[in-house]
């Protein structure tokens, strides 16, 4: 029963996510326009942000699973999205934009993964 509860919750958890990156990437075109895909570059780097805060401040203390589960699986799982990164980094590359595809791997990996770390180092503070 506990795995069905934990598995709707992710499902709820995803379906906001989901939402929410779909109104990011409006919002990014609406601002920057559609050049660049700035709207997955944001929702990366600012998950990976969230992720990596959530992480430190819920694995390390035990805190319930199923809300780790919501907010980290389902909600972040569904708000950032690395599979329309790889369509869209082939979109670059097809167009032969070959510095900006470069430039959006490059910033995507290096600012996810720095954010991350910067998250996990706030979430500890935060429950320190």
């Amino acid at each position: 029963m506990l795995a069905l509860q934990t598995g709707l919750l992710v499902a709820c958890g995803g379906a906001i996510g989901a939402v929410l990156r779909y109104f990011s990437g409006v919002a990014a075109v609406v601002l920057f326009g559609a050049g660049f895909p700035i709207g997955t570059l944001f929702v990366n780097v600012s998950g990976s942000l969230a992720m990596g805060c959530l992480a430190a401040m819920l694995l390390e203390r035990t805190a319930d699973p199923r809300i780790s589960a919501f907010l980290l699986t389902g909600l972040l799982g569904g708000f950032t999205t690395f599979s329309a990164f790889s369509l869209e980094t082939v979109g670059l590359i097809r167009d032969a934009r070959l510095v900006a595809a470069f430039s959006y791997v490059a910033a995507s990996v290096v600012l996810s993964v720095a954010m991350f770390i910067i998250g996990s180092w706030l979430g500890r503070s935060w429950i320190a």
